[in-house]
């Protein structure tokens, strides 16, 4: 299309002005992107790896900055993108780690959870009792399921069915990277990687339809996944 867009630039000159409105860029996503509190909230972490284990040691763009960590998926080098979303989908907050940090540090942060109430399912990474009490001051009920060496607890049957349908924050994980391209190797530089990520969830806002869990209060407690 070089007929419609003859004063076109290079990769290298459109790479450049752009690390220039990464603020810009971020407070159009805090402030126009995200999605609103629903109180059926969902939380997980994804490693962006920086390259592939075997090219740790040639990597000099995060050679400072990223950290090895381990997910189920195995050891990686990187970050991570720590996500909060609602029942439909929309993310409500994030936040990039390095990659060797605990998954419920985030959550120890006010800012994160500023404006989040409800209900909050994760899985086991996030069990912890001061985490709780501390997350149920603030009004946020932390609902996970337990490690095979802590004691069984009541839990309502809704929670019990919810925690199941947690798989939907790992579709939005799984958009952001195969078709928002959050994870690749060819960062040339920290500040293009923010650049990359906040784009990313960007576009990921303006998808026009967003796999959902449609809940209706009935008698007998309905879940179905669209």
């Amino acid at each position: 299309m070089n007929n419609d867009f003859p004063h076109t630039v290079s990769y290298n000159r459109f790479a450049e002005p752009i690390r220039k409105v990464n603020m810009p860029m971020t407070l159009f996503l805090k402030t126009c992107c995200l999605g609103d509190c629903t109180g059926m909230l969902f939380i997980d972490s994804t490693p962006i790896r920086a390259c592939k284990n075997k090219r740790i040691k040639c990597n000099k763009v995060f050679a400072a900055i990223s950290t090895t960590g381990k997910s189920t998926m195995g050891w990686f080098y990187g970050f991570k993108l720590h996500l909060i979303i609602n029942d439909k989908e929309e993310v409500l907050n994030f936040v990039i780690t390095q990659a060797n940090v605990d998954d419920r540090d985030p959550l120890k942060n006010q800012k994160f959870i500023d404006k989040i109430k409800g209900k909050l399912y994760a899985d086991k990474d996030y069990v912890g009792r001061e985490l709780t009490e501390i997350l149920f001051l603030d009004g946020l009920h932390l609902v996970t399921s337990i490690r095979n060496n802590i004691k069984n607890v009541l839990m309502e049957l809704k929670d019990k069915i919810l925690l199941r349908k947690r798989s939907v924050i790992e579709t939005v994980n799984d958009e952001l990277k195969k078709m928002c391209q959050i994870e690749h190797s060819r960062h040339r530089s920290f500040s293009g990687f923010i650049s990359n990520t906040i784009s990313a969830l960007i576009a990921y806002s303006f998808f026009p339809k967003k796999p959902a869990i449609k809940y209706q209060p009935v008698e007998s407690t309905q879940l179905s996944v669209f």
